[in-house]
């Protein structure tokens, strides 16, 4: 009989389920080394090949992705087991989360708060980026979950909704004094692989608002400092512009379009990491804009 430790099978499962030995080095917090290390130890056990170089990738051989069928529920059924048992208190690791602007300035701070709080074990690492980006990250194993607006379609995520918000035209006090559209504006945008900016620009191709240009910037926050010193003006998420609104600082320059962009928490679709699927479960329970 052939004896493998338990971590030999959490490396392989986090290498079958990352795809590379880097990802699954960050994840259990080692080195790319250690895990090659451990590799080449569970094939010296078994005497069999489990990897094999094709370009730059290192993929499983047939054998290797028997082993891995085989061992990947009884690492997983293990691993929830235990994380249950403890009401997850236990759980660590490295969770990478990705984040739009609008989550985080909204329903993210109490997530991360009640992770910290809950299973002081696990680190994250937050990183704020567009939709399209995330996606992608998603997809290729770099981000653990996201927060992205939507609807988003893929076969291979799974979302859950978590609240949508309204859009509003929105200039400083000195345009709306002007008379606000009344002349051609200036008009500041995310980029185009927004929803944001396809919501405006549709608007504005309608021909029922007068505009000298379309800028674009990819942060929320200095287009709302932009804008407010003068420059223009912009289809913003009401909760962003919330305080200024009530400063004075923005004005609602139009009836609103009636546009509302839905936000969504995601992970892939066949995520099977008790930890991961916990944390969508949690994130499912958010709420965009909870006042």
């Amino acid at each position: 009989m052939k004896r493998l430790a338990l971590y030999h099978l959490e490396t392989l499962t986090w290498i079958a389920r990352l795809g590379t030995f880097r990802a699954a080095a960050e994840r259990l917090n080692t080195t790319q080394p250690a895990i090659s290390a451990r590799v080449r130890e569970v094939e010296e056990q078994l005497g069999i090949p489990l990897f094999q170089r094709e370009g730059r990738r290192m993929v499983l051989t047939a054998r290797g992705r028997l082993l891995i069928q085989a061992c990947e529920p009884l690492w997983t059924g293990l691993e929830q087991a235990l994380l249950e048992i403890g009401d997850y208190a236990g759980a660590s690791g490295m969770v990478r989360v990705g984040s739009g602007e609008i989550a985080a300035a909204s329903c993210l701070p109490a997530f991360i708060h009640g992770v910290e709080r809950d299973m002081p074990g696990v680190t994250l690492e937050v990183e704020l980026d567009l939709t399209a980006r995330m996606l992608q990250q998603l997809l290729g194993g770099t981000r653990d979950i996201v927060f992205l607006a939507g609807p988003v379609a893929s076969p291979g995520i799974k979302t859950a909704p978590i609240g949508s918000v309204d859009l509003i035209w929105v200039a400083g006090r000195r345009v709306a004094e002007a008379g606000g559209f009344a002349t051609p504006l200036p008009i500041w945008t995310l980029p185009d692989h927004s929803p944001i900016h396809a919501a405006a620009v549709e608007l504005l191709r309608h021909g029922a608002i007068p505009y000298r240009s379309i800028n674009s910037c990819n942060n929320v926050r200095t287009m709302i400092e932009i804008i407010s010193d003068g420059s223009g003006a912009a289809m913003l998420p009401e909760t962003m512009v919330r305080a200024e609104l009530t400063s004075g600082r923005l004005i609602e320059l139009l009836p609103r379009p009636g546009r509302r962009i839905h936000f969504e928490a995601a992970i892939r679709a066949q995520e099977r990491e008790p930890l991961l699927l916990e944390l969508f479960r949690r994130a499912a329970a958010l709420q965009i804009d909870p006042v």
